[in-house]
């Protein structure tokens, strides 16, 4: 029984105490029909290895990240790193294979730490291009620079102009709209739901200030916000829970388990 419709479990941080492959039968046990993987850990296993997973599980994966260059050593997305053009379509086409045999329609494509904006403009076009016709769109995600500092995309007024430079009917570039990072860079949660409403193509929760479980414990009304998302606005994608979990993952799903009551 899926429990959280509308929701995916983002396994780069939920069940973080097993290995990714276990982290699916956790996922479906929990009441979740959908998951998402925002971190290198995807690529260390075969697709094969990983549909097999999800069919098993009658997962869908609603996203994941592109190749995000060396993590481990500090970096954060290849997109707009200059001299690393070359390895950037590398993961282009290591992404576009995993999409396709996971039959996910949303990759996010991580910009990096500082880099050159045209190198990030023509990459992102060039992401388009080839995920595009497969049917896959390309997500860009501003992210605060307390979490992530130098990070090349810092705020939504700059993806909004940078995906009315490169985004195309047959090559579609959309934004990732995560809570947690807006609430930090922005504020006015309501008010820029309804702003960029019409270029959301996926959403991510955090409990903002700790990026706990958005619960009661946090600055945030998110009830109202999804409300908002989903009644108002006629989102029809899933959130992803995609937050640093205080203790055990299933522990901390009561605030999910008050929205779907």
């Amino acid at each position: 029984m899926v429990r959280y419709p509308g929701f995916s479990a983002n396994l780069a941080m939920l069940f973080q105490d097993v290995p990714l492959l276990e982290r699916f039968a956790r996922a479906r046990s929990a009441g979740f029909g959908a998951v998402e993987i925002s971190s290198n850990e995807l690529f260390e296993h075969c697709p094969k290895e990983v549909a097999s997973h999800l069919k098993g599980e009658g997962l869908d994966c609603v996203l994941f990240n592109l190749p995000a260059g060396d993590w481990r050593g500090g970096e954060r997305g290849l997109a707009a790193l200059p001299k690393r053009q070359e390895e950037f379509l590398r993961s282009l086409q290591q992404g576009a294979d995993y999409a396709e045999r996971l039959g996910c329609s949303r990759v996010h494509c991580l910009a990096g730490l500082l880099g050159s904006s045209e190198i990030y403009r023509s990459n992102l076009q060039k992401a388009g291009e080839v995920l595009g016709p497969m049917g896959v769109e390309v997500l860009i995600e501003p992210i605060n620079q307390r979490s992530m500092p130098d990070y090349h995309l810092k705020s939504f007024g700059q993806a909004e102009r940078l995906l009315a430079e490169v985004s195309r009917p047959n090559a579609p570039v959309k934004l990732l709209f995560d809570f947690f990072h807006c609430q930090i860079l922005h504020g006015d949660l309501t008010m820029n739901l309804r702003k960029y409403a019409d270029i959301i193509g996926h959403v991510q929760v955090a409990g903002v200030p700790d990026r706990g479980e958005p619960d009661a414990r946090q600055e945030v009304n998110f009830r109202h916000l999804f409300q908002v998302l989903r009644d108002e606005l006629g989102y029809k994608g899933h959130i992803g829970c995609e937050y640093q979990p205080r203790g055990k993952t299933e522990d901390g799903l009561k605030w999910l388990d008050e929205l779907v009551e």
